[in-house]
């Protein structure tokens, strides 16, 4: 495989069903419904529908002095920065061993089940696994560093079937690797090529052939994994390449509308200017939320009910994370700043920031009316929810692992888990 020349730079890299039998349905429930049928859940990265919050109760509200109990830990599952996904019985997560990367499975006991390698890792810049794994059914669907698209069997690990997005779908690499989660939606998977022509891709997500493809605006990819909104007349992906964030047709392929990140010239534009946005939107009620450190910052943007067109409703650049995504909770958003290294809480409706913690950069995800936060000084916190006053309820460090703190920490069954490189761990953080 031949590597495009691309200019190196110290910019980080990354990267319910809900029914009701005496009302009509809002939007944002069918949604939630059709992505989490009862007899097909998909499990996924930032859990339930992508949104960073986890339906686990019954959680510690305050922290002892040194944090809560460890209570599991495994070191060696390799280089990385991809946060394990969960379903009901199984732990699956990816790591890299000596430029080879490996899909883990464990069980409910955090016993190791079985390690399969995929195939060659990245290796040029911020080593190590990327993206997590997405499972629906008897199949998990994987991205790697390099671009290669798989399908494994989620019992035993074996290969499915695979499609190279460099080689078989004509991509170009971003500057530090292939870092999105797929999404799947009834038979089809999507992915991000970035090609001129082949820009972003629906894939048969049984047998991998081509579904439709769109040339975007042919666009390189942005280190992003996309969302699907669910509205009456249509789907809509939506997803960021390096400097627009686009919406298309699920069904058709048929490019609906653009968004520019412009807070970067086209004259001006290179590998690692402007280009990484790594966090998921949010949809809600009718708005599109994000966040771009790379873009144009914290975004809210109305969707017209076809899906057909975005308006712009407020813009605040100082909401301008990376890759740490971000979590909507009432008529508040939450999330970290990259320029001023702050915790905010923004008010969705006027898109002004409310309060802040100055408690570094980092990842964020809620849980039972609490904030979970992993900054990238491997510093992990405990937050209340008042949105005017937050408050530090908890914190303690992570001292074991390898590289930097940027995997995304994940809530199940009552345990706080945190992966640092090559080690996982999990902590006991359901009350007594």
């Amino acid at each position: 495989m031949k590597n495009p020349n691309i200019i190196f730079s110290p910019i980080v890299m990354i990267i319910f069903i809900l029914s009701s039998c005496t009302q009509p349905e809002s939007k944002s429930e069918k949604q939630k419904e059709s992505k989490t049928q009862v007899n097909n859940p998909v499990y996924e990265w930032r859990g339930e529908n992508r949104q960073g919050i986890y339906n686990e109760t019954h959680l510690l509200k305050e922290w002892p002095e040194n944090g809560p109990n460890l209570i599991w830990e495994f070191d060696g599952i390799g280089n990385g920065y991809g946060s394990p996904v969960f379903t009901e019985d199984r732990m699956y997560l990816v790591g890299e061993i000596d430029s080879i990367e490996y899909l883990f499975s464990f069980d409910n006991f955090n016993n190791l089940l079985w390690k399969k390698e995929t195939g060659k890792a990245w290796m040029k810049n911020y080593t190590g696994s990327r993206s997590a794994p997405t499972i629906i059914g008897d199949k998990i669907y994987l991205v790697s560093g390099l671009g290669e698209v798989f399908c494994f069997n989620s019992t035993n690990g074996e290969k499915i079937w695979s499609v190279d997005m460099m080689n078989d779908l004509g991509g170009e690499f971003p500057l530090f690797g292939y870092s999105e989660s797929v999404i799947v939606e009834d038979n089809k998977l999507f992915c991000t090529p970035g090609g001129k022509d082949t820009n972003v891709v629906a894939l048969n997500r049984n047998t991998g052939e081509v579904i439709w493809t769109s040339k975007g605006n042919s666009n390189r990819p942005g280190y992003n994994s996309a969302q699907i909104i669910e509205l009456e007349d249509r789907n809509v992906l939506v997803n960021f390449t390096a400097y627009e964030l686009l919406g298309h047709d699920t069904k058709t392929g048929e490019l609906l509308w653009v968004q520019n990140q412009d807070n970067t010239t086209p004259e001006e534009r290179k590998p690692g200017l402007g280009d990484t946005h790594s966090n998921t939107i949010i949809f809600d009620d009718g708005y599109i939320y994000y966040a771009a450190g790379d873009g144009n910052g914290g975004v809210k943007l109305k969707l017209s009910d076809d899906g057909k067109n975005i308006e712009e409703v407020w813009r605040n650049p100082e909401f301008d994370s990376y890759m740490g995504g971000i979590v909507k909770i009432g008529d508040y958003l939450y999330g970290c700043g990259t320029a001023k290294r702050d915790f905010n809480s923004i008010n969705a409706i006027t898109g002004k920031i409310e309060s802040k913690l100055k408690i570094g950069s980092g990842a964020v995800i809620a849980a039972d009316s609490m904030l979970y936060y992993y900054n990238f000084g491997g510093n992990v916190m405990l937050i209340n929810l008042d949105p005017v006053n937050m408050e530090v309820a908890g914190k303690f460090k992570i001292t074991k692992g390898s590289r930097e703190h940027f995997a995304h920490p994940v809530i199940n069954k009552g345990k706080l888990y945190i992966r640092h490189g090559n080690v996982i761990q999990a902590y006991n953080i359901k009350a007594k």
